[in-house]
């Protein structure tokens, strides 16, 4: 009797990972991100219209598949010159299972070059992307693609990574893969108090052709060149991306107090067949955030971006440079309120202006840990 009992609580454990993977299935995490706002004027190369609007509003559902994949599936609504665009944002399968640190990621997901890209917009600091990502990955790239990820047995953390994409989330074309990336991460701890990360990521867009950018004509609208997000509005054959970040917290304690300071460089080249080695996009944004209460932040970020608009064989310059400084209230970690203050000062932009700016940002339903 005592060998049947025994026999049966193995059964038991031994189904019982079955059983939880197949409950699960059929109740998969279920997230909602509502993102709302109202902006007082139009801004250069922004993807928020003016006055009241929603923002990037998120609905996702993940899950384990099996003891060797998951799934995710994010789509994303937005206002965007008086209509309401839905996109799917994400629809991904990511093997959990593989040897070696290895992992695999396969459907339409976020790139993970640079250090902002890879996070969702709602994880963001402040109203809108910096201008340089705006205008040259569209605010936030994702795309129909193949990641492979290597965690390095490193006695701090070292990620490399390549994907490969289809491409007509960046820019038009007819490759069949028309973008690749490769992409390293690494950091660690300083002391108990601080923490550090520097990325290198490098994006080969294979869709530009010579006659990219030619139908541009002189009376074009500049906020309609910003991209949204269905694309950049600037685009190089080659993108190359240094980013650096640092944080500190009080023991590590960052629910009380913490300070991140961050930054990103942006070079573009090659822009097409008539451009010579001076053609270039280029920007970078600093940014300074800290956490003074447990339910208060404060932010200040500058940046530039200096762009080469393609009329023809030749090009106009284009420049701006911005400034935001926010204040957030997080009541808890699902809802926050944030007023944000931006100034701009262009070149070659009609839309630049100064803006005040109010958002909400409230989530409820499964909600995980950010990324570093």
């Amino acid at each position: 009797m005592k060998l049947l009992k025994n026999h049966a609580s193995a059964v038991a454990l031994a189904i019982l990972p079955f059983t939880a993977i197949q409950a699960n299935e059929l109740n998969p995490d279920v997230s909602v991100i509502l993102d709302g706002y109202y902006k007082q004027n139009h801004t250069a190369l922004s993807h928020r219209d003016e006055g009241f609007g929603l923002g990037h509003t998120e609905l996702s559902l993940s899950a384990p598949i099996d003891d060797l994949f998951e799934g995710r599936l994010t789509a994303a609504l937005e206002d965007h010159e008086g209509e309401t665009e839905l996109e799917l944002e994400e629809a991904f399968l990511q093997t959990t299972g593989m040897p070696y640190n290895l992992s695999v990621r396969g459907g339409r997901f976020l790139s993970q070059v640079g250090y902002l890209n890879s996070r969702h917009l709602h994880e963001d600091d402040f109203v809108e992307r910096p201008a340089a990502y705006r205008a040259l990955l569209g605010s936030h790239y994702f795309d129909n693609g193949l990641r492979l990820n290597l965690l390095l047995p490193t006695p701090f953390y070292w990620q490399i990574g390549a994907e490969a994409f289809d491409g007509g989330k960046l820019s038009e074309g007819d490759e069949d893969i028309g973008v690749y990336t490769v992409n390293t991460h690494f950091g660690g701890d300083i002391s108990r108090s601080q923490s550090w990360q520097a990325g290198l990521s490098y994006l080969n867009n294979r869709q530009i052709h010579g006659d990219h950018g030619d139908d541009h004509d002189e009376g074009h609208d500049d906020h309609d060149h910003g991209g949204h997000s269905h694309g950049a509005g600037y685009t190089g054959e080659n993108l190359y991306i240094a980013d650096l970040v640092w944080k500190w917290a009080p023991e590590g304690n960052n629910r009380q107090q913490q300070l991140t300071l961050s930054g990103e460089y942006l070079y573009a080249d090659d822009l097409n067949e008539h451009a010579t080695s001076d053609d270039v996009h280029k920007g970078w944004y600093a940014s300074a955030v800290y956490q003074f209460a447990p339910q208060w932040s404060a932010g200040v970020r500058y940046g530039e971006v200096n762009l080469k608009e393609p009329h023809g064989d030749h090009f106009h310059d284009q420049e701006l440079e911005e400034t935001d400084v926010m204040l957030a209230w997080s009541h808890s970690h699902f809802s926050t309120v944030r007023l944000q203050y931006t100034h701009q000062e262009a070149y070659g932009f009609e839309e630049a202006d100064n803006a005040v700016m109010l958002q909400y940002v409230m989530s409820f339903g499964a909600h995980g840990a950010h990324g570093f």
